[in-house]
């Protein structure tokens, strides 16, 4: 059991502004108030006023949680995956520089004890967040890295860059592999630098919508110090 405040906690998730682009070919949010202060204020005959606010935006916006849905009309949606295989997960990071290569292979993980756990791989793609860079040759994963992360039983997998597979193809065998085996994923991770390789928790819940496969996330690391 971990002793209370000596734990420390990284966000590993993008803010999520209006307009942003997160995905190339899809809108970026638009937030606005529902309700406004002022206007509230006439409610209340004690000074209170409140926001409520209200978003209108497309499942992949910020960092987000795919669920097997998302991939596969059966699979499971968003209301449908065990608080277990999002939370309070023992985590590894994967480190391959974008510089290095784009293509993340298989035995980038070989060695590694991944059986659990949520296995996050660290390319530093995250420094190119919110410009034209960022959407375009991003590091990516192979079909045999994907087959590999099922075989030794990953219970989830995440990346710092724009798309889990590679967008340059009209394919997406990575997406195909792992939430076929029903291994969530996270994309557009951040931060990942900061984690060490091993002795953290990991989290990624999405709230539980019925008919959605894909929702934003708030994830993070809770480190032993």
């Amino acid at each position: 059991m971990a002793h209370m405040g000596k734990e420390r906690l990284v966000d590993l998730s993008h803010v999520i502004e209006e307009g942003m682009t997160t995905y190339k070919g899809l809108p970026g949010p638009h937030i606005c108030d529902f309700w406004e202060r002022e206007a509230s204020a006439a409610n209340y005959d004690d000074g209170s006023s409140f926001q409520i606010g209200r978003i209108d935006m497309v499942a992949n916006t910020g960092t987000y949680l795919d669920s097997p849905f998302h991939r596969y009309a059966e699979g499971q949606d968003l209301s449908e995956l065990a608080l277990e295989s999002l939370a309070n997960l023992a985590g590894i990071v994967v480190r391959q520089p974008f510089e290095a290569s784009l293509a993340v292979d298989a035995e980038a993980f070989a060695g590694l004890e991944v059986r659990g756990k949520a296995v996050l791989v660290a390319t530093g793609w995250d420094r190119h967040w919110r410009t034209d860079a960022y959407l375009a040759n991003s590091p990516f994963l192979t079909a045999a890295a994907a087959e590999w992360l099922v075989a030794n039983g990953a219970a989830l997998v995440g990346i710092d860059s724009h798309n889990i597979d590679d967008t340059n193809v009209r394919a997406r065998p990575v997406h195909t592999i792992l939430l076929g085996a029903g291994i969530p994923i996270c994309e557009h991770m951040t931060q990942l630098g900061a984690l060490p390789d091993s002795g953290f928790r990991f989290a990624a819940v999405p709230p539980k919508v019925k008919g959605m496969g894909t929702f934003p996330v708030r994830a993070y690391a809770v480190i032993d110090a």
